[in-house]
């Protein structure tokens, strides 16, 4: 255990902080890379290119690697919030929490389905028509809301990691070498 800011804190802690702000960042970094290079790039492309490349993107990304990121920073996120509860920085930590939470949600719940339906079978201008304005977009949402949850998460982890000041002692009065206050006429 370390005191941090007058508080106990386990070394344990501290690493679930640290792990949840680099996964955090990580994502952060996949969705940034996605929309400043990846996208606007096959944006280029015809539509069969296109829809071929970001099927075999969808494939591949679901790795081990990239999952344990993925999962791992909410897990993490979420953990260190729940660690975090009594100590300074909690809010910052949770409003992290929160924020990768959502970038998950708007991964699951817009993403991922937009990449299943992309999948199926069809013409590729009519599948792309429906895909690519769409899936954009929503991957700025979730790049915004891990990059929000980066910035929360390492707030909170320098928060917790400054020292706090000493108070300033009271100012003492002098004293006799006896022990005894002097009398101060005013």
């Amino acid at each position: 255990m370390t005191d941090i800011n007058g508080e106990r804190r386990s070394r344990t802690a501290g690493g679930v902080l640290v792990a949840a702000t680099v996964a955090a960042g990580l994502m952060a970094g996949t969705f940034f890379v996605f929309a400043c290079a990846v996208m606007p790039a096959l944006a280029r492309s015809d539509d069969r290119v296109y829809v071929d490349v970001m099927r075999d993107v969808n494939e591949v990304i679901q790795n081990p690697v990239f999952l344990a990121a993925f999962m791992g920073a909410l897990v993490l996120a979420g953990l260190a919030g729940w660690q975090s509860r009594r100590t300074t920085g909690r809010w910052w930590i949770w409003a992290g929490a929160t924020a990768y939470a959502l970038a998950f949600l708007v991964t699951v719940g817009a993403n991922v389905p937009l990449n299943d339906a992309l999948a199926r079978p069809g013409d590729p201008a009519a599948l792309r028509e429906r895909f690519e304005d769409p899936w954009v977009a929503w991957n700025v949402v979730r790049a915004a809301l891990s990059t929000l949850a980066t910035a929360c998460l390492a707030t909170g982890l320098a928060t917790q990691s400054r020292p706090t000041r000493p108070e300033p002692a009271a100012p003492r009065r002098p004293t006799a070498s006896h022990g005894t206050p002097h009398r101060t006429s005013h």
